[in-house]
């Protein structure tokens, strides 16, 4: 069994949690916590012993906040082009049923990593959103617009572009979770539906995940090539960076500078 530093992995009853463990940070990620996300549910796809798998975080806070903005201020999104982990690929073809236990803050990286998932069981709580434009966090490819095919074109772009926040019950109405109750009964909810998944046939389920994952597979691997035509080197120095420091100082960002014209 693999050691993991950022994130709990455990099997019980023939379903594997995977808990990002960075609860100080509201469960936000590094490229090490990417890394790690990614064994780990390659490990519950191998695991013959495992039906589902449920991913989440630690505390009541948050499910995950996305990246953390003090690995991106250092450079960790610019090298995650040049090394992709990409999770949500991994996610999309593990043939397992996967189930985003949302237990609070839902957003950036976190979202997307929810609804890529099968199932999203959230607590009252929870909280939906994006941030990239709003801290200088360039997204596009597969984890931006397979959420139109999840809610809707015209809510996608309202999400992605206007950095919005929605409540538990908002994203339900929208389409983005299967359910929402009290944070004391998230557990039992979320143990509900694995038993449903586990009294059935785990081939046929597996059929069907490939079949759903197969309509949207072209969307795969053009967000890099995309990312790396736009963003400059000026970019990830000034624009990102600015980003990056008026979300750690508390402050709106100032990126009026980067839409006037150049002499």
């Amino acid at each position: 069994m693999a050691r993991y530093r950022d994130i709990l992995y455990e099997v019980t009853d023939h379903v594997a949690r995977v808990t990002i463990n960075r609860p100080k940070q509201y469960n936000a990620f590094t490229g090490d916590t990417l890394k790690e996300l990614t064994l780990a549910v390659e490990a519950a796809a191998a695991d013959e012993e495992v039906g589902v798998i449920v991913l989440t975080g630690t505390g009541d806070k948050a499910f995950c906040a996305g990246g953390d903005v003090n690995w991106e201020k250092e450079g960790g999104l610019e090298r995650q082009i040049l090394e992709p982990y990409l999770l949500h690929v991994t996610v999309s073809r593990c043939l397992k049923p996967i189930i985003a236990r949302v237990n609070g803050y839902c957003i950036g990286g976190g979202n997307h990593l929810a609804y890529f998932c099968d199932f999203t069981i959230a607590a009252e709580h929870a909280v939906f959103g994006q941030n990239g434009p709003r801290v200088g966090s360039p997204a596009c490819g597969a984890i931006v617009s397979y959420l139109t095919r999840v809610i809707g074109a015209k809510r996608a772009r309202e999400m992605w572009m206007l950095c919005r926040r929605y409540t538990a019950r908002q994203a339900l109405e929208m389409g983005l979770a299967n359910a929402v109750v009290p944070m004391e009964k998230l557990d039992e909810e979320v143990d509900k539906w694995c038993r449903e998944l586990l009294a059935l046939s785990p081939t046929c389920l597996k059929i069907l995940k490939a079949t759903f994952v197969e309509e949207f597979t072209d969307l795969f691997g053009q967000g890099d090539q995309l990312r790396r035509y736009i963003t400059t080197r000026e970019f990830w120095e000034e624009e990102q960076q600015e980003g990056a420091r008026a979300f750690i100082e508390k402050r709106p960002p100032d990126f009026s500078k980067f839409r006037r014209a150049r002499r």
